[in-house]
């Protein structure tokens, strides 16, 4: 399963590396500059906001129906302290037809890397964004989008990946500058999903568990989940010496920036070093193709592994911070996950469905056998948008609880 075919790297390693070579550079760089300081205001609020485009292929060919509006709103980042985050609102040109008020859907994306220019809002006007074909299916079926950058990509300071509080603070205050925002046409108070897979997965999970106390207003009604990594220690592990190691370097720079105690470089030998600063100006191609396979064993001073510290303090505890199944979503919960997953292991999104299941939460746990956990995305986009088209209806949300 941790195997990658040869062949299959091969290919994927030249793509990549095409792509990173024409991905887009720092266009329209100030506006991803916060005024210092912030106005006042509260989380969710817009700072500022400007036309944009969303194209689905990057010939741009394919130009999606929908008004699209680059955002910065206010947020609040790991230690609750108000930050600036960009994002992307989508409004359908078309009419609503389902019952009630148009829907929002505030999509958390997978893994982009660390560079500003590897923010979402830039990949979706240049046509590079992976995730375009669900975001582009979601807009098809009449939902308003909101897509955050997170904190950290393309603002300043680093991104702070799969960070479990940041990312969930990020993901509903996009709801919430969607709404408030006159341009997009949007419902102020309508209904509300969640959605997102890997990185977005764990994202869309945390948003689902934060929600009733970060944003009780918010008319939530559920939350797709896919492939979560909700045990970074476990995925550390599953990571190292891996094709996507990468991520890993990903995960050690938000870290560090989150929780600047920690002086992780310190840990490092030259060659360690080279790579933390690497990677944070990589995106997910880009590090896919430089770092494949890398132990990270070679990268510390004393030789041992990484990942053999995140049992030690002051490292376990930050890392058990970012676990996610300790809260009670109020929604129902809709997780999907490969058997056959390279990147994040099967048996951790298991455990945490049977974990909300015992909390009470309503969750359909699905499986899939589909090799990969790129594969595995593409697998669960039909079921997925079942399941949004179902809460938006009022259907009562189905549980598995009890047998998985």
């Amino acid at each position: 399963m941790r195997i990658f075919p040869r062949r299959a790297l091969a290919a994927a390693v030249a793509t990549v590396s095409v792509l990173a070579l024409l991905a887009p550079g720092a266009s329209a760089a100030s506006f991803y500059d916060p005024p210092s300081p912030l106005p006042a205001g509260s989380n969710g609020d817009v700072i500022r906001h400007e036309a944009s485009t969303f194209y689905i292929d990057p010939i741009k060919l394919i130009k999606a129906d929908a008004d699209v509006q680059r955002i910065m709103y206010r947020s609040t980042d790991t230690h609750g302290s108000p930050i600036a985050v960009t994002g992307t609102v989508l409004t359908p040109r078309s009419a609503w037809h389902g019952a009630g008020a148009r829907p929002i859907v505030s999509y958390a994306v997978g893994t982009q890397g660390e560079g500003d220019d590897c923010a979402p809002s830039k990949a979706l006007a240049a046509g590079f964004e992976y995730e375009g074909p669900f975001i582009a299916g979601l807009l098809t079926r009449g939902y308003g989008v909101v897509v955050t950058d997170y904190e950290g990509l393309g603002t300043p300071g680093d991104h702070t990946y799969v960070n479990r509080a940041a990312e969930a603070h990020a993901v509903l205050d996009a709801v919430r500058a969607a709404q408030r925002l006159p341009e997009a046409g949007l419902p102020d108070d309508g209904p509300v999903a969640i959605a997102g897979y890997s990185q977005g997965g764990g994202a869309s999970a945390a948003a689902a568990e934060l929600q009733p106390s970060y944003a009780p207003e918010l008319k939530l009604k559920g939350a797709y989940a896919g492939a979560v990594p909700a045990d970074l220690a476990s995925v550390a592990k599953n990571l190292d010496g891996h094709y996507a190691v990468g991520f890993l370097g990903f995960a050690l720079v938000s870290m560090n920036y989150a929780y600047p105690e920690l002086n992780i470089p310190a840990l490092l030998n030259a060659r360690g070093k080279q790579l933390f600063e690497q990677v944070r100006t990589e995106c997910t191609v880009e590090a896919v193709a430089a770092h494949a396979f890398t132990q990270s064993s070679t990268l510390t001073n004393d030789g041992r592994s990484l990942t053999a510290y995140l049992g030690e303090e002051p490292y376990a505890s930050r890392v058990a911070e970012q676990k996610i199944g300790a809260l009670k979503p109020a929604v129902p919960v809709l997780i999907v996950h490969s058997a056959l997953d390279d990147i994040v292991p099967y048996a951790q999104d298991r455990d945490l469905g049977r974990t909300w299941c015992g909390k009470g939460v309503k969750v359909q746990f699905s499986t899939s056998l589909v090799p990969t956990h790129v594969l595995a995305a593409v697998r669960a986009f039909p079921e997925a948008f079942a399941w949004l088209e179902g809460r938006f209806a009022g259907l009562p949300a189905l549980s598995n609880c009890g047998l998985f």
